[in-house]
């Protein structure tokens, strides 16, 4: 009887060794969900950055002891509903272990709220909302690039050292934009009790009357300017109030506007003395971050951009994830990412327990016209941890669990 019961053991753990060796053989999926066909300028060199990431991460033995990382994409084309749809997908039928991306505030807000509902973790690689981890904050929920108070609050430090007065504002008519100027001028006026806004423009997202925006902020007679566009009205913005002598003798401050994704195709008509967020990828001299640049250079002919940046600190985000939590649960995942610290080509980067927002920081300089080419110029990097509010003023911040 105890030479059949034996055999049979043995029978049995034989016959699980082809299903559990099947098993770790699996990749491990993570589902991608952004803007790819809407915002195209920023996205697609994202979605390199990341795909660069994998392939290194695969290379040198994938993740969870072998196995390899697998990120499943899908394009929301800026709205919350197709967000929604491919997040439903994804956790459905793809059986993917997490979510990650988005691009645009209301999108990423979306994903945020389904994740929360489903109990499945989602790192928002790059919606820009303060909502995004305090006021909406979730427990599922992380964000990996730099908010929109982390940028305001390093251009403020700036800005309050202007002799300007008279502050004009300009900014997309949804809650990025909202929140940048709220977020400025409450700064600013904290610093500096003696500024005063004399005008405000609203243009809708992506819809800039560049004429009629000019005209009115130029008859506001600002000592200077808070910008907060991009991407096509960004560049309208550009031409037509250099054509109409806007940014003569004022200064202006702008969001984003240093980052390659954006200087690239300005071009030759590109501002000058601008005060900048951005990304100077060629003067970066850490020797982590030019053997990031060459990977990147030899992959795709190429150079990086601010996107192709935060799309491979996702996908090493999502390694270090997976190697602390030693599983795909997402508990040990929120466990895991909560005080993560990883390494970025440009430094260390934590994701803060207090409020899931990571201490990824942001160049702050000015542009500069270099041999008919945008360029970002006189730049120091400030980290995130250096502006962000402490985990008492977080507190407030956040809803009650």
């Amino acid at each position: 009887m105890s030479r059949r019961l034996l055999a049979a053991a043995f029978t049995a753990v034989f016959a699980a060794l082809p299903l559990a060796s099947a098993h770790a053989a699996e990749p491990v999926k993570v589902g991608e969900i952004n803007s790819y066909s809407r915002i195209p300028a920023f996205t697609l060199p994202y979605r390199n950055g990341w795909e660069l990431a994998v392939e290194q991460i695969n290379a040198k033995g994938g993740v969870l002891g072998g196995r390899k990382l697998e990120i499943v994409a899908r394009d929301d084309a800026g709205t919350p509903e197709q967000a929604l749809t491919a997040a439903n997908e994804l956790v459905r039928r793809e059986g993917v272990v997490m979510l990650a991306g988005t691009y645009l505030s209301n999108v990423g807000l979306a994903v945020s709220d389904y994740a929360a509902k489903r109990g499945v973790v989602f790192l928002a690689s790059e919606p820009l909302t303060d909502a995004l981890t305090w006021s909406n904050g979730n427990t599922e929920t992380f964000r990996l690039r730099p908010s929109t108070y982390v940028q305001t609050a390093i251009l403020v430090r700036e800005a309050a050292k202007l002799p300007a007065k008279r502050w004009a504002t300009i900014a997309p008519n949804y809650e990025y934009g909202q929140a940048a100027v709220r977020n400025f001028k409450e700064l600013l006026k904290a610093a500096r009790p003696d500024v005063e806004f004399v005008a405000e423009q609203w243009p809708a997202q992506f819809g800039l009357d560049a004429g009629p925006t000019v005209e009115a902020l130029e008859q506001a007679k600002p000592d200077a300017i808070f910008n907060v566009t991009f991407s096509s009205d960004l560049s309208k913005f550009v031409r037509e109030g250099t054509a109409r002598g806007l940014f003569k003798n004022r200064t202006v401050v702008s969001l984003l506007t240093g980052e390659p994704d954006y200087l690239v195709p300005l071009g030759a008509e590109t501002p000058e003395g601008w005060i900048v967020t951005g990304y100077p990828w060629d003067a970066i001299e850490s020797p982590e971050h030019k053997a990031y640049v060459k990977a990147y250079q030899d992959k795709f002919h190429e150079n990086p951009t601010m996107g192709s940046l935060v799309g491979y600190n996702m996908g090493l985000a999502i390694k270090a994830t997976l190697d602390r939590a030693g599983s795909t649960k997402s508990a040990d995942l929120i466990k895991a990412l909560e005080g993560l610290k990883f390494a970025a080509p440009t430094g260390e980067i934590t994701f803060r327990a207090s409020d899931h927002q990571s201490t990824m920081g942001a160049w702050v300089g000015k542009t500069a016209l270099v041999d008919g080419k945008g360029k970002m110029v006189d730049w120091r990097y400030v980290d995130g941890a250096d502006v962000l509010p402490d985990a008492a003023a977080v507190k407030a911040l956040r809803p009650a669990k």
